[in-house]
């Protein structure tokens, strides 16, 4: 479940640091049965982060694997391995423990500025976030669907503002191409914290990235479940969380139950700044499962 403004989102993210090289997170309150995958990795990356002495070390890449579904109603202790100091890197190895087993796993690498070679993919030409309709308005314009009542929760504070390119899918589930652009950015200005920033937009990666992997296919109708297996992003170029963001999604394969989706982040400048890759768990549920909710995470 996602906080329920950007002050709640920093709050998740301001680890309590236990001992050395030790710290505890807590989860929003929820009716789900898992944490959100998004949660956990933007945490472990603070967790590695704050063990990173050297100031001018960014973090330029994490791999990460989720182990077991999360429990939101106990906290979650990270565990970071200071693998390495080197003198251009440093990486770090996190792993988030509940009930006295790992649920996730993150390794991240950070480094030094350096000077180098510079050449990027463009950005697609889709329209600018401020030319595309909020989330409200492309709800308004569906009248016949939703109630006064039912539109309470839009006008609910989140820690992002969003704006689809494309008519979300679940304003229009049928079947399409597995590609989607979605703006984003932080609701409100950001401490200028370079590693702040990036755990924002880790946390954010996660929010639409797997729905991408369901968009050719008509699903309406058909219990299943979906949860995250991996997740890797590499930073690299500087940006603000709080400032426009436009998140290209695509899937280049579904398969075994499972679903893979390329995220690429682009400056509203088109200057590419993080690329991400996630692989997800995309299982039909048989009656019996659908009828209980799923089997409640653990893939």
């Amino acid at each position: 479940m996602m906080p329920n403004s950007l002050g709640a989102l920093l709050e998740l993210l301001d680890l309590e640091q236990l001992e050395v090289n030790l710290f505890r997170g807590v989860s929003p309150t929820t009716p789900h049965q898992r944490i959100f995958g998004g949660q956990v990795a933007a945490q472990a990356l603070v967790a590695a982060g704050r063990t990173v002495d050297e100031p001018d070390r960014r973090v330029h890449s994490l791999h990460s694997y989720f182990l077991r579904p999360g429990d939101p109603s106990v906290p979650i202790i990270f565990e970071v391995d200071r693998i390495r100091d080197g003198r251009s890197f440093t990486t770090r190895r996190v792993v988030a423990v509940q009930h006295g087993r790992a649920i996730f796993n993150l390794s991240a690498s950070f480094q030094v500025d350096e000077p180098g070679p510079d050449h990027a993919m463009a950005m697609p030409g889709v329209p600018a976030a401020d030319d595309l309709p909020t989330v409200r308005e492309r709800v308004a314009a569906h009248p016949d669907r939703f109630s006064a009542d039912s539109l309470e929760w839009l006008d609910l504070t989140t820690p992002f503002e969003t704006r689809s390119v494309e008519e979300p899918h679940w304003l229009d589930p049928r079947p399409r191409a597995p590609v989607q652009d979605i703006w984003f950015r932080a609701a409100e200005r950001l401490p200028d914290d370079p590693l702040l920033h990036a755990c924002v937009v880790a946390y954010a990666s996660d929010l639409s990235l797997l729905d991408t992997t369901i968009l050719p296919h008509e699903l309406i109708g058909t219990p299943f479940m979906m949860a995250s297996l991996d997740h890797a992003m590499w930073f690299h170029r500087p940006f603000r969380a709080d400032e426009w963001l436009l998140y290209h999604q695509v899937s280049p394969s579904a398969s075994g139950a499972r679903g893979l989706a390329e995220g690429y982040v682009f400056r509203s400048d088109g200057s590419l700044v993080v690329t991400v890759i996630q692989e997800g768990l995309i299982r039909p549920l048989a009656d019996d499962d659908a009828e209980r909710g799923g089997d409640g995470g653990a893939p």
